[in-house]
């Protein structure tokens, strides 16, 4: 089940602003807990990510970088995880028909 601008999930925002990611988004995009986020504003909308694991980040942080050029990687990395997860469920979806 994917959330959508159509059918958000509403969740409270603490007096210290403190939001919950909803569990099945944790699961959904790997967010460990305790863990971390990147959180940033984009296109006039608050976007949070998982910040990758070491494994996915091996070898990107070596070498002389430009200021930024480690996150924009982790970046890459994260969004072809999400294409990767996309085709997989539209593979699903061809399979066993559309549900809606």
């Amino acid at each position: 089940m994917e959330s959508s601008p159509e059918d958000p999930e509403i969740v409270r925002v603490s007096q210290k602003g403190q939001a919950t990611i909803p569990q099945r988004l944790r699961e959904q995009f790997g967010i460990e807990t305790p863990g971390e986020v990147f959180i940033y504003e984009e296109d006039g909308r608050i976007v949070v990510e998982p910040v990758p694991d070491l494994e996915q980040l091996h070898g990107i942080h070596a070498g002389d970088h430009e200021s930024g050029e480690v996150l924009a990687r982790a970046r890459e990395l994260t969004a072809a995880d999400h294409e990767r997860e996309q085709a997989d469920a539209g593979t699903l979806v061809d399979r066993h028909g559309d549900d809606t």
